[in-house]
């Protein structure tokens, strides 16, 4: 089967634009959410890992590419997915999880990462060696990043020959939006300038054809740039087309090219089929469906909290608080204020830095306690009007917990399936 990704610059030029919903969570009710979904419309579907989330030495998963990859299909099997739906995406893949290194020996990790990711079978892989190692700027220029990502383009290349994988698609460009949204709130966010845009391609296509691969350059899809949305710890900035409109003319210049939009989580349906009419069809969304699992969850521990006898009086969510305030170091930072503001962040942040937390031995023991007492209780209409309003009335009386949570990610999944196959209005 030819790879879709493939299709979406061509489907923009002939006027009929669609997109595809990258799925970046190594949550198993995410994924059991998504490959469900994919399963009912038959769309292939798209779940993407990160370098810090994945790598070859485990990354703060403790999976590696491999590892994914087995835990993915495990699942698809289970919903009856066709694997040929199935496409597996490597984000932001470079010396990132080892920027505190010397550079020479962070690209000998990253070009070790990119090799497993390749050989395990992921076919879209995202080049990033944007941010400066040890003695560098954060920042670093473009020919040095292009430089680097040709270097790592040269291993996957060679990783795909050597196991007979499919030659991969490209993602290149670096200006993205904070990984896991901002840390601050935000008023406005601009987009990428079409100067800088024009200037990102030609340097890599430069770079790359003078390194040996002008053939893989031309496999090259998109490139990533910002749109103008992003997300702080408590809002949300939407697209603006007319904000964007001079960036997207850019891709009128070159009709193999979309553009990868990052952070797309939480934009309204309407502001996700823009961006697919516009030439950001590559929509990739994380915290946004955690933060619906994370909803869904809470909204059940006050449930039984109710109906259960015993159960106490939300002990999930105090299991929560007491896992990252002990753990503290994948949220400090990011979130900020007072003891109060902090608390409300932890849990109800649409960064979801809790999201690090699920699979802790702690949290895991209060989520299973959670589905187990619920086992076989009815939640009330009057119950789900309160806790659940996000569900039609008596949609979920015949679903059990677990059911009840895919259900929340899935209305996210939801919105995107309607975005990317369509246009705007």
């Amino acid at each position: 089967m030819s790879n879709p990704l493939l299709d979406l610059a061509k489907a923009r030029r002939n006027g009929r634009p669609r997109g595809i919903t990258s799925v970046c969570s190594a949550h198993p009710v995410v994924l059991r959410a998504a490959l469900r979904l994919a399963a009912k419309t038959q769309q292939p579907v798209l779940i993407e890992a990160t370098c810090n989330q994945v790598n070859h030495l485990g990354g703060y998963t403790g999976m590696t590419p491999s590892d994914f990859v087995g835990l993915v299909e495990g699942i698809a099997a289970e919903e009856r997915l066709d694997r040929t739906l199935l496409i597996f995406g490597g984000d932001h893949l470079g010396p990132n999880p080892w920027r505190s290194e010397d550079p020479a020996a962070a690209m000998e990790k990253a070009k070790a990462m990119v090799a497993a990711y390749v050989a395990a079978g992921f076919s879209k892989i995202h080049l990033d060696a944007s941010m400066g190692c040890a003695g560098e700027p954060a920042a670093l220029d473009d020919a040095t990043i292009a430089t680097r990502a040709a270097a790592l383009c040269a291993v996957a290349e060679d990783t795909a020959r050597d196991h007979n994988r499919p030659m991969p698609v490209y993602i290149l460009g670096t200006e993205v939006p904070v990984p896991g949204g901002a840390d601050h709130v935000l008023d406005t966010v601009e987009p990428t300038s079409p100067d800088a845009a024009v200037s990102t391609i030609a340097i890599h296509r430069d770079i790359f054809e003078k390194a040996g691969l002008t053939e893989a350059f031309a496999r090259t899809i998109a490139f990533v740039v910002q749109p103008g949305v992003e997300f702080g710890s408590d809002n949300v900035i939407a697209y603006d087309p007319f904000k964007a409109a001079r960036l997207a003319k850019v891709l009128d210049n070159d009709e193999m090219l979309v553009f990868e939009a990052h952070s797309t989580d939480y934009q309204p349906e309407a502001a996700l089929a823009a961006l697919v009419r516009d030439g950001f069809p590559i929509l990739k969304v994380g915290p946004g469906v955690t933060f619906a699992y994370r909803e869904a969850l809470y909204a059940l521990d006050l449930i039984a909290t109710e109906l259960v006898p015993g159960y106490g009086e939300r002990p999930l969510f105090h299991a929560m608080e007491d896992v990252m305030t002990a753990h503290p170091k994948d949220w400090q930072g990011h979130y900020h204020g007072d003891e109060r503001a902090l608390r409300l962040q932890r849990h109800y942040s649409y960064s979801d830095r809790i999201r690090y937390y699920w699979n802790r031995p702690q949290a895991v023991r209060a989520v299973d306690t959670l589905l187990k007492v619920l086992t076989d209780v009815v939640i009330p209409e009057t119950l789900q009007h309160q806790y659940l309003p996000q569900f039609d009335t008596g949609d979920i009386r015949s679903l059990s917990a677990e059911d009840i949570m895919i259900a929340a990610v899935d209305r996210v999944l939801a919105i995107y399936d309607r975005a990317v196959n369509q246009t705007a209005v």
